[in-house]
């Protein structure tokens, strides 16, 4: 018998197990409608002849890419400098690659970025489109929703409210934090927030608001200084709130960026943390055991917020038709020795 040459083809990996050609291909393009005995089979044959799928003809009948497009509305210098991208990022490449599906990540900072990205997502690229980082008090270029492409958002955004998302309880998280500084007796507690243009931002705001209203303590707006999440806008906001207030007994950072910043500022200040001013971050990253001293941070699950974010999207994927989810993360107060 002569050695066969060239690639197995379809038909071959069909009879290799025994069973139709169109079994064969629902095995290989991931339907559920096939018995496990039958898919153990197509994937032996598959194994055994070494069949490699070609992705353009399996475009052309599924009318699927295999792709999924993550975007995010950062500069560089954000997305790979802070580790809030990282841990969600990490979480969706995960699932993704768990499903046999390609990441595409996109970065939208201007005008020319935003005019490219929009000629590339469409139906013939990408199979649905993952955003993260959406500012509510600035445009997204794209009309995804009238290119029907299956879409998710890692957080509520005000520019899609029907929209699905994977969220975290930015607000409870933001309660729990500023209660346990009560609790601890502190009174005059001061918040660094996030941009008031995302509504993880907002949100955190609220639930410190939330805190003190529970205690009969009445918001000052000398109390309450903007960020933008960085650890420069930290201690920029802690600068700004000593200066109106040296008599601050605690302060709750909306980032574990911005609560280091903070930490910065007050040590140069000679503020001794705790004894003379407690401080609270929010994030969860592993930065925040290595502060001097360790910051206690509201930890959100980060890896999980991008696994849930991409589970979401392939659900999508594959049945178009479904209504709107939104999830909502629980959150964790860690606490170690800043507050």
């Amino acid at each position: 018998m002569s050695e066969r040459t060239g690639q197995p083809t379809l038909d071959e990996v069909a009879a290799h197990a025994g069973v139709g050609r169109g079994t064969a291909s629902r095995v290989i393009n991931g339907s559920p409608q096939v018995s496990e005995r039958t898919k153990a089979a197509v994937l032996k044959a598959v194994e055994e002849l070494g069949y490699v799928p070609n992705q353009a003809a399996r475009t052309l009948v599924t009318r699927r890419t295999g792709t999924v497009a993550l975007v995010i509305a950062e500069s560089e210098e954000r997305i790979f400098g802070e580790p809030f991208f990282a841990g969600v990022v990490r979480g969706i490449s995960n699932a993704l690659n768990d499903a046999s599906r390609q990441l595409v990540l996109s970065l939208v900072q201007g005008d020319d970025q935003a005019t490219r990205l929009g000629a590339y997502l469409g139906r013939q690229h990408v199979d649905g489109v993952l955003l993260l980082s959406l500012h509510d008090d600035g445009a997204f270029p794209v009309d995804l929703g009238s290119r029907g492409i299956p879409m998710v958002l890692g957080g509520r955004s005000q520019l899609w409210d029907t929209a699905s998302y994977v969220d975290v309880d930015n607000r409870g998280g933001a309660h729990q934090a500023v209660s346990y500084l009560i609790k601890t007796g502190r009174r005059t507690i001061a918040t660094i927030t996030g941009p008031r243009g995302m509504a993880s931002g907002r949100d955190r705001h609220d639930g410190y608001v939330d805190a003190l209203a529970e205690e009969g303590i009445a918001a000052d707006p000398d109390l309450i200084e903007a960020g933008d999440f960085s650890e420069q806008s930290g201690r920029d906001a802690m600068e700004a709130l000593l200066a109106r207030r040296p008599d601050i007994d605690a302060v709750f950072a909306a980032s574990d960026l911005m609560a280091m910043g903070a930490m910065r500022t007050l040590t140069k200040h000679g503020k001794v943390i705790p004894n003379d001013v407690a401080v609270v971050g929010f994030d969860g990253t592993a930065g925040s055991e290595t502060t001097e001293p360790p910051l206690t941070t509201v930890r959100q699950p980060l890896v999980r917020l991008g696994q849930e974010m991409a589970a979401m999207v392939l659900r999508r994927i594959e049945e178009p038709d479904l209504p709107a989810e939104q999830l909502i993360l629980p959150v964790e107060l860690v606490v170690r020795s800043s507050a």
